[in-house]
């Protein structure tokens, strides 16, 4: 997805992981992807650069969309959606 898509994106549900240094952002997004709907979305909130990556990956690997990221102030917001 691009930026303008993002920007009007609303999650299921929003995991706040600013503060958490790695590997918590992505433990907090294993664990909230267990929380919604196939087809439903996660944002992780992150000022952990490594999260990137990090997410993109696991999203790929675990069977799920990696749909982007947004910068916001001091921190990222990545969302994931939940296909399986």
């Amino acid at each position: 997805m691009n930026t303008e898509e993002l920007v009007t994106l609303t999650a299921d549900k929003v995991i706040d992981a600013r503060g958490t240094a790695c590997p918590g952002p992505l433990l907090e997004a294993k664990k909230g992807i267990g929380t919604v709907k196939v087809g439903q979305v996660i944002e992780v909130k992150s000022n952990d650069k490594g999260s990137r990556k990090d997410l993109s990956t696991w999203a790929t690997k675990v069977g799920h969309e990696f749909l982007g990221l947004m910068e916001a102030d001091g921190y990222d917001r990545l969302f994931v959606l939940r296909k399986k």
